[in-house]
């Protein structure tokens, strides 16, 4: 077979890894040599921060849009998780935010079909590289359609944000500025995503140039025709995978494991644990060939083997793994059946992206591997002094995930272990190559994804209120299916704290339970989530676990996931994104999308998903332009009686209006069972 011009044997990553020691940080700042005004500072280019920017730009708004890579989409493009995680009624009902439904279309438009690789995980899998360009398109569409202007900073990152106190009827302070470094090569060296992520990371922190990196400063400030009147000049949402400004800002937020509670009753801690997050994912692409090939073993990859599985009996198939998350199909092909799935069998030229639990998720879990530092870490690192932030992540951690990335590879193609299984059930499968290049899907020379695919960071805690006194959260038991009447709580939670739980479940018979009037045990149980009268987007997703290792490190032979971190894991309910969540505490003018809304860790994990992502995007970005043209701070759209606040109730008017939900269909405080949405 013929090769493509970007298709190569794997070789460069087995001589690039060459880990980099801790910088020091503290690095002194340079005055910016660039001021950018905008009346919305979006950080963060994934789904989230596009999903923001998009309703921004309609709404006639001039918008700063950030990104640390040079492609936006994080999860569908520069992450590499190019197959939407989507619900099946929710899919068939096509109920999803407008922008997400036109990004959709595209890809229809764009190849002919909406599945290109016939994946069988999803209704759509595309290439990564084709996404970055399709949404880079939509959202010049919407700029022209709304008379808006996008401003975009490609392999930018936020060193430091100004933080005053505004006298201005606030409750808080507010950004006033952002200082941000963009990089580009320096003259005679290698074009960018030459090497993975951790090899650069430290380098596009620090303020002064590098023999590698060239290095831009910008200011971002607010349009300087400034009202005396306006409460806030302009808005920052904070879209980034992990939290960064977040943690930067040091506001109140939880990370990794929360303590069990009435409200988190699966936790599998009685005490928090910052460390376990879970895992993260470098993908790749690797191509079906017609000839077996090279499959040259890395340096590294013994340290790794002990890891790798097919996880699942069910799953032991290898053509089952491959066309997974198929992303590229190549020839029509026969359709077989393995257990019970169906899939079009792989061809020649047929092109895979790789994310796999026990493959090349990476899951560290204790204090001395965790990927995104604690608050704690943060402190002794340096990272929350003046000019010291380098955004908050362990770098050795990110390049052993990316060994890891790289070892999976040989593993699937040359591998003869399996972890979880034993011996005897894994072949090699030797016809096949790791697609690199500028060219490839994931867009590097390497051939791992720009970025890692997060799906936990930082989650701020809300600002009280009367049903939330020690800050708003939403937890496991808004919106999980779980069967609570199942012995295990009853033996895990006091007795207080189940009757507790039995009465949150129980709605308006809570008081009967919490009196005693009810006993627990016979209290009816909601078939819902939780309804909030601040919903301003939607989301439904399993509780789906990629839990942390027990020990470190996370490759270590015979190393078990997190004892209990699967038990919150399972079906949900729809549920809403409510305002309330978005809102941090003691900033007036920033408002949270994505990853880090106020969830607990086990709602997390079915609020992270790609549609989900773009719903909380659109509701921030509206969110942010609304507040500005109506001369109010966000946090006054969630005051009082929800029903009694007119910028709330209008807020939620254009939302849907602008297509847009803030609810599912027949999903009310007065239809107890939602059952009908699998």
């Amino acid at each position: 077979m013929k090769r493509k011009p970007w298709q190569k044997i794997l070789s460069i990553p087995l001589t690039l890894f060459v880990t980099n020691p801790v910088m020091a940080v503290n690095n002194p700042p340079r005055n910016p040599e660039q001021i950018e005004e905008c009346d919305i500072l979006v950080i963060g280019g994934g789904l989230a921060g596009a999903g923001a920017a998009y309703e921004a730009l309609l709404m006639g708004k001039t918008v700063c849009l950030t990104e640390i890579t040079d492609w936006v989409g994080g999860q569908i493009s520069s992450q590499g998780t190019s197959a939407l995680d989507e619900r099946s009624t929710q899919r068939q009902e096509l109920f999803f935010p407008k922008g997400y439904l036109e990004f959709r279309d595209r890809i229809g438009d764009f190849y002919g079909k909406l599945n290109l690789g016939e994946c069988w995980v999803s209704a759509s899998c595309f290439l990564p590289k084709d996404a970055d360009y399709i949404l880079e398109t939509q959202l010049a569409d919407a700029a022209r359609r709304g008379n808006g202007t996008l401003k975009w900073f490609p392999n930018t990152v936020i060193k430091d944000v100004q933080v005053e106190q505004v006298e201005n009827g606030g409750t808080g302070e507010q950004i006033v500025s952002a200082i941000a470094i963009s990089h580009e090569p320096q003259p005679n060296t290698p074009p960018l995503n030459s090497e993975p992520l951790s090899q650069i990371i430290e380098d596009a922190y620090s303020y002064e140039d590098s023999s590698r990196l060239k290095k831009t400063v910008i200011k971002f400030v607010p349009p300087q025709n400034e009202k005396s009147d306006q409460k806030a000049q302009w808005m920052v949402i904070e879209a980034t995978e992990t939290g960064e400004i977040v943690g930067l800002t040091d506001i109140p937020y939880r990370l990794g494991i929360d303590p069990l509670s009435p409200y988190e009753p699966s936790s599998s801690s009685r005490t928090p644990d910052p460390y376990c997050t879970q895992g993260f994912t470098y993908t790749f692409a690797m191509e079906r060939t017609e000839t077996p090939q090279p499959q040259p073993e890395p340096e590294f990859y013994q340290q790794y083997a002990p890891y790798y599985s097919y996880e699942l009996e069910r799953l032991a198939d290898f053509d089952l793994v491959f066309t997974y998350r198929r992303i590229y199909k190549a020839q029509p092909s026969e359709r077989v059946t393995f257990r019970g799935i169906g899939f079009t069998k792989p061809t020649p030229g047929d092109i895979s992206m790789q994310n796999w639990t026990w493959g090349n998720d990476y899951r560290p879990g204790t204090s001395i591997d965790n990927l995104v530092y604690s608050r704690d870490q943060l402190q002794a690192t340096g990272q929350l002094q003046p000019h010291g932030w380098m955004g908050g992540l362990r770098t050795e951690t990110l390049f052993k995930g990316e060994q890891n990335a790289i070892g999976f590879y040989h593993w699937l193609v040359a591998g003869t272990t399996d972890s979880q299984l034993g011996d005897g059930v894994k072949e090699p499968n030797p016809y096949h190559i790791f697609l690199t290049g500028f060219d490839s899907p994931m867009g590097t020379a390497h051939g791992l994804s720009k970025y890692p695919y997060i799906r936990e960071g930082r989650r701020i805690i809300g600002r009280p209120n009367y049903a939330h006194p020690n800050g708003f959260t939403v937890n496991e038991v808004d919106i999980s299916r779980a069967d609570y009447n199942d012995e295990y709580y009853k033996e895990t939670l006091t007795t207080e704290e189940y009757r507790q739980l039995r009465a949150i479940l129980a709605g308006l018979e809570g008081f009967a339970v919490i009196s005693g009037e009810t006993p627990a045990e016979e209290a009816a149980k909601r078939s819902r989530s939780t309804v909030y009268a601040d919903s301003v987007g939607i989301g439904h997703y399993a509780i789906d676990f990629h839990p942390c290792m027990t020990e470190s490190p996370h490759e270590k032979p015979g190393n078990t996931e997190r004892e209990g971190e699967r038990r919150g894991q399972g079906q949900a309910y729809p549920f809403q994104i409510p305002l309330s969540a978005m809102i941090p505490q003691k900033i007036d003018n920033m408002i949270v999308a994505g990853k880090s809304i106020a969830t607990s860790h086990i709602a997390a994990a079915a609020y992270r998903v790609h549609s989900f992502e773009w719903s909380s995007g659109a509701a921030a970005g509206t969110t942010a332009a609304m507040a500005l043209d109506k001369n109010i701070l966000p946090y006054e759209f969630t005051e009082g009686f929800a029903f009694r606040n007119p910028h709330l109730q209008e807020l939620k008017r254009v939302l849907e209006g602008n297509g847009n939900p803030t609810a599912f269909p027949n999903t009310s405080i007065f239809n107890q069972d939602w059952d009908g949405w699998r």
